[in-house]
């Protein structure tokens, strides 16, 4: 008999979130700055009231049981709200926990795929941690692999394409100084951004990698495609391309997608902390542009601007304009340029995913990750074209350069009823209505004051302009292949309700937000309207500012901080998350029945290693992938104090990876 509402504990906040380090590194540790929205426009909240008033050391290869060093009190309490389990989620959930492991259900297996810095390309050296050179590094996997997709070949080769968000200098070298990088180590970095394209071979146990001629490391001297209806742009000009067309590198890629013609869609995201000296800008409406898009200050935390000027505002102001877009790569073909899509807008992109209306155009939907930003969505003017044929592929991957860019404007139902604690509006949902409100098409603005260039530039002014409604960092959106519904990973706020910010919301329901939810959207492309609702708002079952889809709370694993999503063939959500240091445990992947009994029966599948977050996650019928990034980074650790030792055990240093699970 599961306990009674009296005797349950919430679980324990042994800390308050992402390691400090983290944030300075992987975004500028935005969430402790001011959020850089300074609309009045309605929030997400205000709107919705006219409708909750938000890891022992071991060797790669080891199983975990799901008993492994278990935290006192966390405990996830047996099954059975519902008659017999979940289709497709035999298994049984495991405890959360703080081991410097990946931890998997008893009855599974897993290995690492591939590890940063292991060779890729033929040629390339094997990893030596002491004995780095740029060379070497951009002909191996990259540093701090978050999205990742895996896509047919022929026989048993699958191709794998993985995002390398951004590098944590501080755990990549011995020694690192912060304050006087050497030229060395920048170029590492460097190389240690952008994608990697790699061959895998399948069969029994994990993937392994082939060094193919189809292995590719994009990085951040990569040239780039600039399409669409702002390429050419005086916006986008700078020394090295006068004519806007053409851009070298990416970085900060964050989640992605694959699209239904099989290339990748990746979303440059924490752009703002890679530019100096925005302090020097003396046009008032360029300092405006810089600083909604959070660039400010002089020096950054990495010092690149002074081993290449592109990195310094002072002398090359439009750089930063030429980051932030989502990207195309086709992977089957090593010698492609990507292309950067401007048709898509310019933010702080989570990724884009996307779903083929019935009328055959391709729709994609975007997250802007961070607080107070918004939910995007563009349909395309022409339509796919079936088949795998060269004209069909060439075809396709045209079709994100013209169409209608849009942001959401959200309205609950339950006016009112919204006080900050989460508490369950009177109707028993938090759902209500929106609306897709256009930005611009091709070469036709809707925003007033702003031509059709200044609206993909220079996104979130436009959204501002028009009324869009703020969110809890919109990351994945991502819609389910057989429903066509769209799903949300609103991660957090911090910032919601006090000092005179956004309060609490009908899709925010509450202050202080540390756990976040997920949003569930009925769109039809074919139209501007759809309703809404919350999944899950996340967090310690035990606390009654939860709610998980209406299902029985007493069953259900704690989460905290979705981040990536994604769907099994049976049609159940999937969830890595993001700082469930919240709960006092580590990071994971969840999977979240969405039909019938089960709805809303959270139940977490792994947990990756102690500092690590949980990226990247594909579900397929007998393997499971997941991208376990920054392994080890916790307050007070360094590469010369290293506290992790995963993925390689004994006295190595922790080196983010691609995990694989099979039963």
């Amino acid at each position: 008999m599961p306990p009674q509402p009296d005797e349950r504990r919430l679980l324990p906040l042994l800390s308050t979130g992402r390691a400090r380090l983290t944030c300075r590194y992987r975004c500028g540790d935005q969430c402790s700055e001011h959020p850089p929205n300074p609309t009045d426009n309605p929030y997400f909240g205000d709107l919705l009231t006219a409708a909750l008033n938000r890891r022992g050391f071991l060797r790669a290869g080891a199983v975990v049981a799901a008993s492994a060093a278990v935290l006192p009190g966390l405990s996830t309490r047996p099954a059975a709200a519902a008659p017999g389990p979940p289709p497709g989620l035999d298994f049984t959930p495991v405890q959360p926990n703080s081991a410097d492991a990946v931890v998997v259900p008893d009855g599974y297996q897993h290995d690492v795929v591939i590890r940063w810095g292991d060779p890729i390309l033929p040629g390339a050296p094997e990893f030596d941690f002491d004995n780095q050179t740029p060379e070497a590094q951009e002909a191996q996997f990259g540093y701090n692999n978050d999205f990742c997709a895996l896509l047919p070949l022929d026989g048993d080769r699958r191709l794998m394409v993985n995002n390398h968000e951004y590098t944590t200098e501080e755990f990549l070298f011995r020694g690192y100084d912060p304050e006087n990088p050497t030229e060395q180590q920048v170029r590492i970095a460097w190389a240690a951004h952008g994608l990697s394209v790699v061959v895998l071979e399948t069969g029994d146990g994990a993937p392994k990698p082939v060094l193919d001629r189809r292995n590719r490391r994009i990085t951040l001297n990569t040239p780039f495609e600039l399409r669409g209806p702002a390429a050419g742009s005086d916006l986008l000009k700078t020394p090295a391309d006068p004519t806007g067309t053409r851009s070298f590198g990416t970085m900060n890629n964050c989640s992605g997608g694959v699209t239904p013609w099989g290339t990748i869609l990746s979303g440059e995201e924490n752009i703002h902390q890679y530019f100096a000296n925005a302090d020097q800008v003396t046009d008032p409406k360029t300092r405006e542009r810089l600083a909604r898009y959070g660039i400010k200050g002089a020096a950054t935390e990495r010092k690149w601007e002074r081993f290449d000027s592109r990195w310094d505002l002072a002398q090359q102001v439009n750089e930063p304009n030429r980051f932030g877009w989502i990207i195309e790569l086709d992977p089957y073909d090593p010698g492609s340029t990507p292309v950067k899509h401007t048709a898509l807008g310019r933010f702080k992109h989570e990724g884009a995913n996307i779903r083929i209306a019935d009328d055959g155009r391709a729709v994609a939907y975007m997250g802007d990750d961070e607080k107070f930003e918004y939910l995007y969505r563009f349909v395309s003017d022409g339509k796919v074209k079936r088949g795998s044929s060269a004209h069909a592929r060439r075809h396709n991957m045209s079709l994100l350069d013209s169409g209608t860019l849009y942001v959401a404007k959200l309205t609950g139902d339950s006016p009112g009823e919204i006080d900050g604690t989460g508490k369950l509006p009177a109707d028993g949902e938090f759902d209500g209505t929106g609306e897709w409100i256009p930005l611009a098409h091709n070469d036709t603005s809707f925003v007033e004051g702003m031509t059709a260039e200044e609206v993909y530039v220079f996104t979130r002014l436009a959204a501002d302009q028009v009324g869009a409604t703020k969110m809890d960092r919109p990351e994945d959106v991502e819609p389910h292949p057989k429903t066509g519904r769209v799903y949300a990973a609103l991660t957090n706020n911090s910032d919601r309700g006090p000092d005179g910010k956004a309060p609490a919301d009908e899709p925010n329901p509450r202050t202080a937000n540390k756990h976040g939810q997920v949003l569930e959207l009925d769109d039809d492309p074919a139209g501007t309207r759809f309703t809404w609702r919350l999944l899950l708002v996340c967090g310690d079952p035990n606390d009654p500012g939860t709610y998980f889809g209406g299902f029985d709370k007493s069953q259900v694993s704690p989460i905290s901080c979705p981040d990536n999503v994604t769907f099994d063939s049976h049609g159940n959500l999937w969830i890595s998350t993001d700082s469930s240091e919240a709960l006092g445990a580590n990071d994971g992947l969840y999977a979240v029945p969405l039909e019938g009994p089960h709805r809303g029966h959270v139940m977490q599948f792994l947990s990756v290693p102690r500092g690590a977050e949980a990226c990247g996650p594909i579900v397929q019928d007998d393997l499971v992938m997941v991208s376990a990034q920054h392994p080890g980074e916790i307050d007070g650790a360094s590469a010369d104090n290293p506290a992790s030792h995963w993925p390689d055990g004994g006295n190595s240093q922790p080196r983010p990876s691609v995990v694989a699970v099979w039963r």
